[in-house]
């Protein structure tokens, strides 16, 4: 069943601006992008759900005319946070112990092994780091989109600096670094129609 949802889905071109998910199909994605695998466990990431189309229209020109941003039933923006620092390490383990019940003296050696590693690495690396687990998270709500029947796009051609701009992503110390139109597909997409191209697995897969 799941191949057969990889199968179906593709990059959409063009969505149905007329169709708009279901609450309960967007607490999916919401819930689904949460529960992510990332790095050490912590959440250094945020999806900001942009629903509203006037605001979208405005990203079109910031997006390379791409339609899909305005057109999908709403456009999901995956970020990173413009700080991570030692703040984070403790929230995190004060999550750990409110949740498991740990006790501190059990979580005292990572804790203090993770606060080490944030704050001896340098700015560019932690931006850089935090980048790659935005795009697991969009693996993620790809894989979930798919099976749930909802169509997506994910995109890397954008101004990230003008997006920030427009949807103010500075004042939530955050910064974008992918967006995911989410939708239905437009019965005219000649894309959705076409058979989709891979290597065979011999090309691709090394069993040892």
């Amino acid at each position: 069943m799941i191949i057969e949802k990889l199968q179906w889905r593709y990059a959409t071109k063009k969505f149905n601006a007329d169709k708009i998910l279901p609450q309960e199909k967007l607490q999916i994605l919401k819930e689904a992008f949460n529960l992510t695998a990332l790095s050490y466990g912590l959440q250094t990431l945020k999806m900001v759900v942009v629903s509203d189309k006037n605001l979208r229209e405005i990203l079109v020109s910031l997006s390379y005319g791409q339609r899909q941003v305005a057109d999908a039933s709403h456009l999901l923006v995956l970020c990173i946070q413009d700080t991570i620092n030692e703040k984070d390490v403790d929230q995190h383990f004060k999550t750990v112990a409110s949740i498991r019940n740990t006790p501190d003296d059990t979580l005292k050696p990572f804790k203090d092994q993770l606060t080490t590693t944030i704050t001896e690495m340098p700015s560019q690396k932690k931006i850089d780091w935090a980048s790659k687990q935005a795009y697991i998270a969009l693996g993620n709500l790809m894989t979930v989109c798919a099976i749930e029947d909802i169509d997506s796009c994910p995109m890397e051609g954008f101004i990230p600096e003008e997006i920030d701009k427009a949807l103010k992503l500075d004042e939530l110390g955050l910064k974008s670094v992918l967006l995911l139109p989410v939708g239905y597909r437009a019965e005219d997409d000649m894309f959705a129609s076409l058979k989709k191209v891979r290597k065979p697995l011999t090309e691709t897969i090394v069993d040892l």
